[in-house]
């Protein structure tokens, strides 16, 4: 991996996000993702023990501990049938069983 974003791949960056920036906007954000990537290699070259476990957090939380999952379950406010209040449902432009029904995306290829 290269040490630094160089203006050409974040111009390619850009495309692909299909952003527009002006070049003052692309400069600074090009100089804080630089700024980043140097703070991973800082982090990178710090000397480890080849002993020590990876972990996603800072505290350590063993099986023995670590509480169980709890379970997803909807509860409707008090004294409505539905998940969503009726005035909300009102104004949907289409409803199934307590819900809005959202229409689907049409996709498009960027260039």
């Amino acid at each position: 991996m290269t040490d630094t974003i160089s203006p050409e791949l974040f111009q390619h960056l850009v495309e692909l996000a299909a952003l527009e920036l002006d070049a003052s906007q692309a400069e600074y954000l090009r100089g804080q993702l630089n700024n980043q990537l140097k703070a991973i290699h800082e982090l990178e070259a710090i000397p480890l023990e080849e002993d020590i476990p990876l972990t996603s957090h800072g505290v350590p939380y063993p099986p023995s501990i670590t509480p169980p999952l709890r379970a997803d379950v909807i509860f409707p406010p008090p004294g409505q049938e539905n998940p969503l209040p009726a005035q909300i449902l009102s104004q949907a432009p289409q409803v199934e069983d307590g819900y809005i029904i959202v229409p689907d995306i049409p996709h498009t290829t960027l260039k």
